[in-house]
Order: structure tokens, then C-alpha cells, then sequence
């Protein structure tokens, strides 16, 4: 299997694309653009993830605006467009009778594969995604972890060139999450496979992802690489968290007082201060000063990395 893009191409590009449903807006004038690698689209449930994935397979009509996934416009070539590109919606949709090599290779064949290359292609993907010895197995006999991988082989058995994952950790507990994201994104590196990972936690995104694209009620609030979203990974200000069993009372108030006068940003939380506002090494010796002197106890000094959460909630997300 080899997709392949070129790494300066735009494999999606939306301009003022809306859909509404009566008089909610789903999607608000949306202006996109995502390159090769794996791209994240973040954002909380009903944020518009699942709506934009639609209209960029061509499966929903958007109201107003355009779109191009690949060079195709997803409204007027839809069907060749879908040939190019895998899909894994979010619902549980796998007809429980069926075998997965059956599953798998019937959805190749839909996408235009001739039979025989159809049934190759499947027991492939299911080999890929690590179910090659599961793969004569009902599907209603599978776990949500294994339900889960097939739905990612039947996205990656026409050899697509982007893949497009709808809450692909669903239901899954924190290792078959992790599992299946180290999945994902050596299925991108190792195949030349563009991803679009649709997830609503954060975390996941930051893990394997290297651009996002960020939405809020249809909105978009946030694009680009994540690198350049929340920094290099060298630290943004610092945490500071008191002994509270020895903290005398009204220490953290002279504390957060001190350094407030000595013109450090102070976001307090019980005994855990968040600093910034100054270089890192200037606030460390500030805090050390100030605890010294409210007579506290320091349980965990650390720098403090931007992270998503950080980027949402600078755009009151």
C-alpha cells in the first residue's frame, strides 16, 4: 500500500464554507486549509467536526461556500473523489453476521477495486491493523478495540491518499487508545498516508498530530501546526504547588501578593500557582523567594509547557 502526496500540497481547502440546519449553523464560513501528515480537527461534541468530514466527502450538500479535497470538488465528483479517500465514521455501524475479510473487501469493491484485488486488499489492511489471524471472524464476535481496527483497515484497503477518522478512539480504554494511536500515526509515516483525525480530546490530537484545525460552533478558532500553536515544547511559565498540611494560614495569599508585586502573572488554583509574565529562571527564583519568606513549603516547582487545552482556552473555546 502506498498513497503519497507532495508535502507542499493542499490536500483540503475550504473557503466560506457554511451549512445550516434550519437555524443552526453547523458550519460558519469556514476557510481551510490542510496539508500532508496527520491533521487533527479538535473541538467539543456539536462543534462541527462530523459536518465538515460530510461535506468534504461529498455526502452532504453544504449550504453556501466550496471545497476541494485532493483537486476534487467533493459536491460535483464525489464518487471519484471517494475512491481516493478512506473513511471511518464515529457510529458502530458493522453488520454483526458478516466476517471481517468479507466486511473489508466488500467496501473495496464498492470503491471500485475488481474483486480479486478487493479480497488481496482486505486481508492486507486487516494484517496492517494488526488483526490478520482475527480476520475470518464475525464481526459481532469482535471486541470495540478489534470493531474499531476494522473500521480502519476498510479505510486504508483501496490504497487511498487521505484517510479521514471520525472519533477513532471511541470507546476505547486509555492503552487500546494509545495503541491505536501509535497505529495511526505509523500507518501515516510508513505509507505516505494523509490523515484527518477527528477527536474532541485534546490530548490525543497533541499525541500524533502535526497541524489542527480548531472549531467552535461551526467556527473555526484555531489552524496551523501545533508546533507553531503552542511553542517549541521548552516550557511556558511555571507550575507552583504548596505542602498544603504545612501551609499557616494566609501564607498562599502572601505568597500570590508577593509575586504579583514583583510583576509576575499569577493564576491560582487552592495551593497550586500557575506563573508567567517573565523568563523561566526569574520566576523560579521568585518563587523560591516568596515561599521562603510566607514561611510555605514548595511540594513540586516544574516548568510549565503550553499544551491545546491552553491554545482553547485563549480562544474561549
Amino acid at each position: 500500500m502506498s498513497g503519497g502526496t507532495d508535502d507542499n500540497a493542499v490536500i483540503v481547502e475550504t473557503s466560506a464554507l457554511t451549512q445550516r440546519f434550519g437555524s443552526t449553523v453547523a458550519l460558519d464560513t469556514l476557510d481551510v486549509r490542510m496539508r500532508p501528515g496527520v491533521t487533527g480537527l479538535v473541538g467539543a461534541n456539536g462543534a462541527g467536526k462530523t459536518t465538515l468530514l460530510n461535506a468534504l466527502l461529498g455526502l452532504r450538500i453544504p449550504t453556501s461556500g466550496s471545497a476541494t479535497v485532493l483537486g476534487l470538488d467533493p459536491r460535483s465528483q464525489g464518487a471519484a473523489l471517494r475512491a481516493k479517500v478512506g473513511f471511518a465514521p464515529e457510529r458502530d455501524v458493522l453488520p454483526d453476521e458478516m466476517r471481517a475479510v468479507d466486511f473489508v473487501r466488500h467496501l473495496s469493491q464498492v470503491r471500485g477495486l475488481p474483486r480479486s484485488e478487493a479480497r488481496t486488499r482486505a486481508s492486507d489492511s486487516l494484517w496492517l491493523v494488526g488483526l490478520g489471524e482475527e480476520r475470518t471472524r464475525t464481526l459481532g464476535t469482535m471486541s470495540t478495540g478489534q470493531r474499531q481496527r476494522v473500521k480502519l483497515a476498510q479505510a486504508m484497503a483501496s490504497d487511498p491518499q487521505l484517510v479521514l477518522l471520525d472519533e477513532p478512539t471511541s470507546g476505547l480504554d486509555p492503552t487500546q487508545r494509545s495503541d491505536m494511536l501509535t497505529l495511526i500515526g505509523e500507518i501515516s509515516n510508513e505509507h505516505s498516508v494523509s490523515v484527518v483525525l477527528s477527536s474532541h480530546l485534546l490530548e490525543e490530537v497533541e499525541r500524533v498530530c502535526d497541524h489542527i484545525v480548531a472549531l467552535d460552533a461551526g467556527r473555526l478558532v484555531a489552524e496551523g501546526p501545533i508546533a507553531e500553536l503552542i511553542g517549541d515544547g521548552d516550557g511556558e511559565g511555571v507550575t507552583l504547588e504548596l505542602v498544603d498540611i504545612a501551609v499557616p494560614s494566609g501564607s498562599v495569599d502572601a505568597v500570590v501578593s508577593m509575586l504579583l508585586g514583583a510583576g509576575i502573572e499569577v493564576e491560582r488554583s487552592g495551593t497550586t500557582l500557575r506563573l508567567g509574565g517573565v523568563d523561566r529562571d526569574e520566576l523560579c527564583d521568585r518563587a523560591r523567594d516568596a515561599v521562603a519568606e510566607a514561611g510555605a513549603r514548595i511540594r513540586r516547582l516544574e516548568t510549565r509547557r503550553r499544551t491545546l487545552a491552553d491554545l482553547f482556552e485563549a480562544s474561549a473555546i
